[in-house]
């Protein structure tokens, strides 16, 4: 397995964060990202994994409500990828995909634009 510090798996987040344009990230509403050390052992493989309401499906309803959360999983992805810049790429990748689906987007059409 790839080694690296859980600070600079951080990092790696948080510049996957601000790749998002502006216009994006100023809609997005009751969110918070995370980074966890292992999903749960139902899925061990899994990268990331949003929870949560995407922005497409809430109404008047949707007040006082915890945050959405977005999970990004560091030891998967250091299992999964084989070089540091394999893992730059993959935690972007990720974050982009979680990120997505807060907006709505389903995993079908992420694949089809290539964030799958």
């Amino acid at each position: 397995m790839l080694e690296m510090t859980r600070d600079r798996f951080e990092e790696l987040v948080s510049e996957a964060l601000d790749q998002i344009p502006p216009e994006l990230t100023r809609v997005m509403d009751n969110v918070a990202v995370f980074v966890e050390d292992e999903p749960s052992a139902d899925d061990p493989e899994l990268l990331g994994l949003y929870e949560g309401t995407p922005l497409t499906e809430r109404g008047e309803w949707y007040a006082g409500v915890l945050p959405d959360r977005i999970s990004i999983y560091m030891g998967p992805t250091l299992r999964y990828c084989g070089t540091a810049e394999e893992v730059v790429h993959e935690v972007a990748v990720t974050v982009i995909h979680e990120v997505a689906h807060h907006f709505g987007i389903e995993d079908a059409r992420l694949h089809e634009l290539g964030w799958g």
